[in-house]
């Protein structure tokens, strides 16, 4: 098989779909990775995988050149021609569906990694601009294979009418690599809570900041960090200027970009993400429980299907800086509690999580595309 995997950064197929790739290589098969140029390109081609370059616009809305994108899309697919393709995040899933429908690609692979910006609450250029996504999925996407990462997301599909019921797939998340994520005894001293993400308001690091701010203020003993990038092409990006301000103030320690997660997990007492994004199923809250520690995120779309609730982690009403306060007050005076949460954690990573079990499920979703595409050959 040649499978084609196409993602709107050479970052993103790195850190989530590497072992993707790397499985599929194993198993013999021809893997093509596509995605606009980026510092992590190099280290794809190092790796023995065949990276082709595709400019592509994020959040362009010209019309000619978006035609022009989709054209280039349908030539490159036409002379790959691959047997299949999988596409990740929302323009890819747009665009790509619709230049392999036309580049006569046998078998369509969608992953939704959440609704993202577009299904968020906002002003009338967003409803318009959500109208049209919609209306595109509902033409596109019947005939191709959807994996969804939560639920929420594959009922709202099925709501709308993009999929049908059969071709809707229930995979959670990108696994997690249970040897590098692996747990590491709590550290010493003072609790240290993290929230790590690409830093945007919809992520909750401003209910974060406002709940340390709380909870230093009535004399709670803890570190709270931030880590993770700004997002320039995101609207709800947050500034460097807001993120020095707060550093500066005292209320956290901003620890920057880490390429390598898990050296930052093992610094740490607690993770939280109280994040109201339409999140997929977010790689970091599992790369948190696999390295034993208890989590603090949201009972939201996404964020919920991640732990389990009182077992693993505490969930929390989305932007309730006080029921956020309340539950890090209670994890940060609990080593023992967060030790067990940490454990029950691992555990669930293990059971459900596992790069293994994900990249199987995966596999068996590709195999049912290309049966289908062949029956439709035929």
């Amino acid at each position: 098989m040649k499978a084609l995997l196409f993602a709107n950064t050479d970052w993103y197929l790195y850190n989530f779909r590497r072992d993707l790739a790397l499985g599929l290589l194993a198993h013999g098969d021809d893997v093509v990775l596509l995605s606009p140029p980026g510092e992590y390109a190099a280290r794809l081609k190092q790796m023995n995988f065949r990276w082709l370059e595709f400019p592509l616009e994020r959040r362009g809305m010209n019309p000619m050149a978006e035609l022009g994108t989709l054209a280039r899309l349908v030539r490159l697919y036409r002379r790959e021609r691959p047997d299949l393709v999988h596409h990740f995040t929302i323009k890819c899933v747009l665009y790509g569906t619709l230049a392999a429908r036309l580049a006569g690609v046998r078998a369509v692979v969608n992953s939704i990694t959440g609704l993202g910006y577009v299904f968020l609450p906002g002003g009338l250029w967003k409803r318009i601009l959500r109208f049209f996504v919609c209306l595109w999925y509902r033409l596109i996407l019947h005939g191709t294979q959807v994996i969804f990462e939560n639920d929420d997301d594959r009922q709202t599909f099925l709501r709308y009418g993009f999929i049908h019921p059969e071709d809707g797939h229930l995979i959670p998340g990108v696994g997690v690599d249970t040897i590098r994520f692996r747990p590491s005894p709590l550290p010493e001293g003072i609790p240290v809570v993290l929230l790590a993400a690409r830093l945007l308001w919809d992520k909750g690091v401003g209910e974060f900041v406002e709940a340390a701010r709380h909870l230093c203020s009535d004399g709670v003993q803890a570190r709270f960090a931030l880590a993770g990038r700004t997002d320039p092409g995101n609207p709800a990006s947050i500034s460097d200027v807001q993120i020095k301000t707060w550093r500066d103030e005292g209320v956290i320690e901003w620890w920057g970009w880490f390429e390598d997660m898990s050296l930052a997990l093992a610094k740490i007492t607690i993770f939280c993400l109280p994040s109201y994004y339409r999140e997929g199923l977010p790689t970091v809250l599992m790369e948190a429980s696999a390295c034993g520690r208890p989590v603090i995120t949201t009972d939201w779309s996404g964020c919920r299907d991640a732990i389990r609730n009182g077992v693993s982690g505490l969930l929390v009403r989305e932007r309730d800086v006080t029921a956020l306060s309340d539950a890090l007050r209670k994890l940060i005076g609990s080593p023992a509690l967060c030790r067990e949460m940490g454990s029950a954690g691992r555990n669930l990573v293990e059971e459900m999580f596992s790069s293994e079990k994900i990249i199987s499920r995966i596999s068996a979703v590709y195999a049912e595309a290309l049966a289908k595409g062949m029956h439709d050959d035929r």
